[in-house]
């Protein structure tokens, strides 16, 4: 097979990335095409990362519940898991004879970082029988103590599969309280939050629409609930790209993490996409050196212990078998 080169993927990324920034990066992008052939490798890159990761060097690209989906069926001896240390962990999980990498173990999530096993221990003899629903964004440890993950994308369709009146969601409280106004289930909350989500405030949508007379806005369900208000639509990563699809506003916004306009853009040149983003640190830790370097190396591999990794995956399957 053929190894790809930077000039032949620089028409995938040329809309986002200029030709002289390109051939900077040209060097690592070559190595890390010809080290995933060496290593029988693929790269899962998250919505988030950088247009040269997302466009250029990854196989599989998507929302934290398409990469765990996708990654259950990877024929590959490596992973490379092109985004926070909790998405790797999930990867692991659902591949454990592969070897997964991570490019920089420094990635990590201010969700995943909010809350401990025995945070979760605490809440289940604080609310007894009551389930409890993990956010994918957290620690194998953490999953280990849940009854079914949930993401963004499928949060209410996983709370609903439940068919009970009340629910631990954890660890983020917008998320869980904007899913508790659209099932009616009372839901027991944790004191966590996105550090790029919790940023946003309803005065910047309505300086966005100000300055953007008809735009259409999007926002993420990490986002309080008092800015998911002031949207058009709220969803997943994965939901706004279907909604963007379907609709086609001449103007829109994705309330979100920058990179995520970037790399959506490229589908829909007709559309002029406004960007009132924050940067979320952890995953812009994720370089094409970082992975060029994890696959020379062989580093920064993520595992789980056997016994956590079983009663995690359990978790992690459930909400698979619920579905989108």
């Amino acid at each position: 097979m053929t190894t790809l080169t930077a000039a032949d993927l620089y028409p995938k990324v040329a809309h986002v990335v200029p030709a002289v920034e390109w051939a900077t990066m040209a060097d690592d992008v070559d190595a890390i095409m010809r080290l995933k052939q060496e290593r029988n490798a693929v790269i899962l890159a998250h919505n988030y990362m950088t247009p040269e990761i997302f466009h250029g060097v990854s196989d599989i690209v998507g929302d934290s519940l398409a990469l765990a989906r996708e990654a259950i069926d990877v024929e590959a001896d490596v992973i490379v898991l092109a985004g926070v240390h909790f998405m790797a962990e999930t990867a692991k999980l659902l591949n454990p004879s592969k070897t997964v990498l991570i490019p920089d173990l420094r990635s990590g999530c201010s969700l995943a970082e909010s809350i401990t096993p025995e945070d979760v221990r605490a809440l289940r003899a604080a609310h007894p029988g009551v389930p409890v629903v993990t956010y994918v964004n957290t620690s194998a440890a953490v999953k280990a103590e849940s009854d079914i993950c949930c993401t963004s994308g499928n949060a209410v369709k996983v709370i609903e599969s439940l068919g009970v009146p009340k629910v631990i969601m954890i660890p983020d409280r917008f998320l869980a309280a904007n899913v508790a106004r659209q099932t009616g289930v009372e839901v027991v909350v944790h004191p966590g939050a996105c550090e790029v989500h919790e940023r946003f405030t309803p005065n910047d949508i309505r300086q966005v629409r100000l300055e953007n007379p008809g735009i259409t806005v999007l926002a993420h369900p990490e986002c309080p609930p008092e800015v998911v208000d002031e949207a058009d639509y709220a969803g997943s990563t994965a939901q706004m790209v279907t909604f963007v699809d379907a609709k086609r506003p001449l103007k829109v916004a994705l309330i979100t993490e920058c990179s995520m306009s970037d790399n959506v853009s490229e589908a829909y040149p007709d559309i002029e996409f406004i960007r009132p983003c924050n940067l979320c640190p952890h995953m812009k830790r994720n370089t094409l050196g970082a992975i060029r370097h994890a696959l020379e190396t062989m580093t920064n591999e993520v595992t789980v212990p056997a016994d956590v990794a079983d009663r995690a995956r359990q978790a992690v399957e459930r909400m698979l078998a619920v579905g989108k």
